[in-house]
């Protein structure tokens, strides 16, 4: 997923999150980078039209279904310590452990992933011709060392500027959206007909289309880690998480709908930088190239946040004797967890190394998140079973309606996602299964070392 796992702080505080801040949170959790990019490969896999809108209404409706889930979780056990916790009391720890781990280089390739979106545009401003592979991979190496070095030296992105961010992205969103209103399509479509929707062909393009809306949709996962820092109003949850839902299902419908009707849908098949052809149908050259450059900018700003927080996620695991103590080492001067960081910005150029292409980053990072969601959400069925509540207890909870439909139908959802990626990327899917395999070696390897 391209938001990042925010660890949960310890913490004891009379300020409680609003339906409107719990909204304002989920928007700010969701909305990345993706809906620059991933129309492309959404429609290269829907095939139709039809399809590429019913994979972006029906991923948001499996979005939502998650977050409810999630809240749930984390509103039935309260964590310090994020996913770790949940597996580890719900499983075992080694699961914990392995997930854990996977999940992290899974992020390293999302970052990967990010920065090729971001390098992709910035190819467009620099270079006229279409450029290859290696060159993009090379750049976002780049932009990953640039920050590494940065982060070195001790620069953090505070909390008010990442908020101007979220505004930024919000706005070139709506600008996107306000094209079709601006300017003439370019193509003439035709008209959407779901008539003979229901077939075997489609139900198989559904969940190809589904790996990448997924991958835009994540972030809402990290509710998780508010269950108990939300107002004491059982409604103000759900009214927060849907309301939060149904602006971004909006959001992203909408500007999908603007590629779509700008530039056609066997264009949006082939475009890669599909946001600034959109905006240069309206504003011209100069429009595409300012919009193309505060891209890049969101995307580094973007790279430069996954390597503040995932750092710290291994300072915690060490914390716990889940990695070696080094992981803990700090700079004396800048207080910046070298060994940490210097590991995650590897893993990330490492990934680039080997996947060049946004198309294999992507499901790399789909296989493992995907059985990685479907096994939190599994969480919940325990907790509720192993951590009875009393009647007063149950009152002052959030729980979602209609259970155990929702979670079921995000369940389901994500393992349909994590066989089509397994099929249509066995090697991506066989290296995500031996990532998470290697892990649980190590994790035994610790527990043997202990023992001695």
């Amino acid at each position: 997923m391209e938001s990042i796992r925010i660890l949960p702080f310890n913490m004891k505080t009379k300020e409680k999150l609003s339906s409107f801040s719990l909204t304002m949170l989920v928007i700010g959790l969701v909305i990345g980078m993706g809906i620059f990019r991933t129309a492309s490969d959404t429609a290269k896999a829907a095939g139709t039209a039809e399809v590429f809108f019913v994979a972006w209404i029906l991923g948001g409706i499996v979005a939502l279904c998650g977050a409810l889930t999630f809240a749930e979780i984390g509103s039935r056990y309260p964590i310090t310590g994020g996913y770790y916790k949940i597996f580890s009391v719900a499983f075992h720890p080694s699961i914990a452990y392995a997930l854990n781990l996977a999940l992290l280089v899974s992020n390293a390739a999302a970052l990967s992933g990010v920065a090729l979106i971001g390098s992709e545009y910035l190819c467009q401003v620099i270079f006229q011709d279409a450029t290859n592979d290696v060159v993009k991979s090379m750049i976002a190496m780049l932009t990953i060392v640039l920050f590494y070095g940065i982060n070195l030296l001790g620069l953090s992105i505070s909390s008010r500027a990442l908020n101007v961010l979220m505004f930024i992205k919000i706005g070139m969103i709506l600008l996107l959206i306000s094209c079709m209103f601006l300017s003439q399509p370019q193509v003439q479509n035709t008209a959407l007909n779901f008539s003979n929707f229901l077939s075997k062909d489609n139900f198989l393009a559904i969940g190809a289309a589904l790996m990448a809306v997924s991958f835009t949709y994540g972030g809402y996962q990290q509710t998780i880690n508010f269950g108990e820092e939300i107002d004491g109003d059982t409604k103000v949850m759900p009214r927060g998480i849907v309301t939060g839902m149904i602006i971004i299902i909006a959001l992203y419908v909408c500007v999908n709908y603007a590629y779509y009707s700008i530039i056609g849908f066997e264009s949006l098949k082939e475009a890669r930088g599909v946001a600034s052809l959109v905006i240069a149908q309206v504003f011209g050259p100069f429009g595409q190239t300012a919009f193309s450059i505060l891209l890049f900018i969101a995307v580094l700003a973007y790279v430069n946040v996954q390597l503040m927080a995932n750092p710290r996620v291994m300072f915690a695991m060490s914390q716990e004797g889940l990695l070696p103590k080094k992981f803990q080492y700090k700079s004396k001067e800048k207080n910046v967890l070298v060994i940490s960081l210097t590991v995650f910005a590897t893993i990330a150029i490492i990934v680039l190394f080997f996947a060049n292409t946004f198309e294999k980053i992507l499901g790399f990072v789909m296989f493992l998140d995907s059985i990685g969601m479907a096994m939190s959400a599994m969480t919940l069925f325990i907790i509720k079973k192993k951590f009875k509540k009393t009647a007063e207890e149950e009152n002052s909870i959030y729980k979602m309606k209609l259970f155990p439909i929702p979670t079921l139908i995000f369940i389901l959802c994500y393992l349909y996602i994590s066989i089509t990626v397994a099929i249509r990327y066995t090697n991506l899917a066989l290296i995500g299964a031996g990532v998470f395999v290697l892990s649980l070696f190590i994790y035994f390897l610790i527990i043997q070392s202990r023992k001695k």
